[in-house]
């Protein structure tokens, strides 16, 4: 099973291409699976179990000493989770995981809220458990371009450039490819396919 990961800032594009990724390896006869960080970790099922009304989850955007600790444990504990769900997948002969966001994303969220821009202990630890991808791209995008694409972002400008220069600090030790998403839809797709095939 080949395991592509997409990542970047709020409104860098990385959903739009995990779609279109996925749609093409459907059409090319590619059993395709798709995985979100945020929607398979453990701590957001419980916050959305709690608050069945809560239809979206917004962003966090400060968050205290105790917050960032729990974090930090489930963040542990959903890479173990993953390990077992990605053994599953391969059982099942899935041939492609895409990722549309990825543990690394969550390391990066920790970060910012945490105000720090190094990596120690808890985080440390979660980074040598997380498994890399086979390909792992990094939309970068200028957070003027992302506001001011259709979707609406409520976190403001400050908090896009802040975590753009911590996927700019990480994308070389985590072996991102970095694409430049200020250009078109298809030209970003085309990179990340001609990438993969």
């Amino acid at each position: 099973m080949q395991f592509i990961a997409i990542s970047g800032i709020d409104g860098s594009g990385k959903t739009t291409q995990a779609d279109r990724l996925e749609k093409y390896l459907t059409e090319k006869e590619k059993k395709a699976k798709r995985f979100h960080a945020v929607s398979f970790s453990l701590a957001n099922k419980i916050a959305s179990n709690k608050n069945k009304e809560t239809k979206s989850i917004k962003s966090v955007t400060k968050a205290n000493n105790f917050q960032i600790f729990l974090r930090k444990i489930f963040l542990l504990i959903d890479i173990c989770r993953f390990k077992k769900y990605q053994k599953k997948l391969e059982d099942n002969g899935v041939d492609f995981l895409v990722a549309d966001r990825y543990f690394y994303d969550q390391i990066i969220n920790i970060l910012y809220l945490s105000k720090k821009e190094n990596l120690s202990g808890l985080l440390k630890l979660a980074e040598k458990k997380i498994t890399p991808p086979d390909l792992y791209f990094w939309i970068n995008i200028a957070p003027e371009v992302a506001l001011q694409r259709e979707r609406q972002i409520d976190q403001g400008i400050d908090y896009l450039k802040k975590k753009r220069a911590l996927y700019q600090k990480f994308s070389s030790p985590w072996q991102m490819q970095m694409i430049e998403g200020g250009q078109s839809k298809e030209k970003v797709f085309e990179k990340i396919k001609s990438s993969i095939f």
